[in-house]
């Protein structure tokens, strides 16, 4: 159990992490300003400003006075206030072990994927190609944001089509154009996900983001920041090894059409697959909780 006193500045600390990238996107979004690189998260994820913002303390914690949390999905009295004792209150509030059973078929499928994911070896041979293959033809098929092609369109095409791509992620290969598709040597589906991801794709990595917030309210909200915080920088990555040109935004190129840019890349890649390993293991350790949780009261 928390008291207020206890839970009320771990809140405000971690509203004020996150505010160093929600405030920014708002002000944007204000001013209708589009940023294909730090809007990404908030506009391709389903996951909102105010939801990032909110702290949970995670299943197992109840919270003293705290009025705010008890209308939330998946608060509502906890079973034990302490231990060996049975006394729901009306001051205290917990994600509930009832939500928690009701979570189990997601908290499952999420498991198995991380698990599955876990276990491949990184691959880091494809430089990233995949946001290429996004503008193949671009004068057949049109780009997905409004930047000029770094190389124009017949530069692109031809890097392209003289790689072997061979994206294993299926939300990045869906975004391929009609002329891309056949060139990915793997052809990844919407359900069998837990058959092709691996560590060291760059959208998997931003995908612990989703996989956290999903888990919400059940998980603490640090670790949802913490993969948060991953996928940004990883986007980041992600757009300056694209084929746009961003100079304008101050994006340097990762020239991956180069020799020096494929190191600089996997260089690169290697980091982010090494930083987002210990956060899919937590993922894994939270998820086993969770179900034996369920488990019990199912």
């Amino acid at each position: 159990m928390l008291s207020a006193a206890e839970w009320r500045p771990l809140a405000e600390a971690h509203a004020a992490r996150v505010d160093a990238f929600v405030e920014p996107h708002l002000a944007r979004r204000a001013d209708q300003v589009k940023h294909p690189v730090h809007d990404f998260l908030f506009t391709y994820y389903s996951h909102r400003p105010a939801q990032l913002r909110r702290w949970h303390p995670g299943y197992g914690v109840a919270l003293e006075d705290a009025v705010e949390h008890a209308g939330l999905k998946g608060y509502g009295p906890p079973s034990l206030v302490e231990e060996g004792a049975q006394r729901p209150s009306r001051d205290l509030v917990a994600v509930t072990e009832e939500y928690v059973a009701s979570q189990r078929p997601l908290v499952g499928r999420l498991h198995a994927l991380l698990v599955a994911t876990a276990g491949r070896a990184p691959q880091f041979g494809c430089f990233g190609l995949h946001e290429w293959a996004m503008v193949h033809r671009s004068a057949e098929h049109g780009t997905r944001h409004d930047w000029p092609l770094r190389l124009g369109p017949e530069g692109t095409d031809a890097v392209v089509e003289s790689h072997r791509v061979g994206c294993s992620h299926f939300d990045a290969f869906r975004f391929f154009t009609p002329t891309a598709r056949p060139l990915n040597t793997l052809q990844p589906g919407r359900d069998d996900r837990a058959d092709f991801e691996q560590p060291g794709c760059l959208h998997a990595g931003m995908d612990l983001y989703k996989h956290a917030f999903r888990l919400s309210p059940m998980i603490p909200s640090d670790l949802v920041a913490d993969c948060f915080e991953l996928a940004r920088d990883i986007r980041v990555l992600d757009m300056r090894a694209a084929p746009y040109d961003l100079a304008d935004l101050g994006f340097e190129p990762v020239r991956i059409e180069t020799p020096e840019g494929k190191a600089t890349y996997v260089e690169a890649q290697r980091g982010f697959a090494e930083r987002g390993a210990p956060l899919r293991a937590r993922l894994v350790t939270e998820c086993e909780r969770l179900l034996a949780v369920a488990a019990q009261n199912s």
